[in-house]
């Protein structure tokens, strides 16, 4: 029921074959599908030290997509897949208490950095915004990710309805593409459709925009919001994966979870700034970017080597 969706086959014959001719010192395990599950027994055959990361919130998803009954076996395999690694990296502290009070062992958290050169407010756009039928006093909205029903896009539609009531002006712009994507462009002609965007020009996209808005509570983490928060936008998300993290008052809105009424107001709240405000709201996007900024990948890169070599050398040592 997801056509964006692959997953790899199950190939443990052909890696046994590659690793005993080229044998690695760690297997990292970052797809929990039938390649991944053959990776392990590959690795588990030849005594290769294996390390995964839970990448996806593939229980969560079900209820989207009309088999929310399986939601507690797939907990199930999940929680046998990544109980036979060594390690298992989760992004928030969150989720390491959410996955551990499942019966998931061996979780430690590895956050996510940003790349803040190319996420930049610097790469803010007129040209682009003139492209989206806006100026400098529209007040334009921005959502990342892929548009499916795991994304809460219903309630990003009704925020979206709900400034418009009181501003004619307000811009929604979508980027990324998705089973929705052909109701939704139906639905609302005068949104952005902006397709799926890349580099420097997914870059301009956030950073010519004014808000980010991301109703997800589905995400592992959300990398999209630490892009959006080095391009300067402030952030109105649920108390939930990156934006439970960084997200503060000085940033940005957070909606408790499943209060949908409240996103929409912390969307209306913004938008009142914006106007009302415009000092106080250019200091929010000073000091969105400002915390993106220590979120670097360098420093996540070597506390994740760190992590693997710790695995490597404890499962060699046995």
């Amino acid at each position: 029921k997801y056509p964006n969706l692959k997953m790899g086959l199950p190939a443990k014959k052909r890696l046994v074959g590659q690793w005993t001719t080229r044998r690695p010192d760690l297997v990292h395990i970052v797809t929990e599908g039938p390649l991944g599950w053959s990776a392990l027994e590959a690795a588990q055959k030849l005594r290769i030290p294996v390390s995964s990361d839970f990448r996806t919130n593939f229980h969560s998803y079900s209820q989207h997509y009309g088999i929310g009954w399986l939601k507690g076996p797939i907990v199930g395999y999940l929680r046998k897949f990544h109980n036979k690694t060594s390690l298992t990296t989760v992004p928030t502290e969150r989720m390491r208490q959410d996955l551990s009070g499942m019966g998931f062992r061996n979780v430690r958290v590895l956050s996510r950095g940003v790349n803040a050169t190319l996420y930049s407010p610097e790469k803010r756009s007129n040209s682009l915004r003139a492209s989206w039928g806006v100026t400098d006093d529209n007040f334009t909205l921005v959502h990342v990710g892929r548009l499916a029903a795991e994304k809460n896009l219903e309630l990003l539609m009704r925020s979206y309805n709900s400034l418009r009531q009181r501003d004619k002006g307000v811009k929604l712009v979508m980027v990324g593409e998705g089973p929705e994507s052909a109701a939704l462009k139906q639905r609302y002609p005068e949104v952005v459709f902006a397709g799926v965007r890349h580099g420097e020009d997914l870059a301009a996209h956030y950073a010519s925009a004014d808000l980010f808005v991301f109703p997800s509570l589905t995400e592992t983490f959300g990398n999209v919001t630490l892009e959006a928060m080095a391009s300067a936008l402030p952030i109105v998300a649920f108390d939930y994966a990156a934006a439970a993290q960084y997200v503060t008052e000085a940033i940005g809105r957070l909606a408790p979870v499943d209060d949908e009424n409240s996103f929409v107001r912390a969307c209306e709240s913004l938008h009142a700034s914006y106007e009302e405000d415009p000092a106080g709201y250019e200091m929010m996007r000073i000091a969105s970017r400002s915390r993106a900024l220590r979120e670097s990948w360098p420093a996540v890169v070597k506390q994740f080597e760190s992590m693997l070599v710790d695995v490597a050398c404890r499962d060699q040592s046995r």
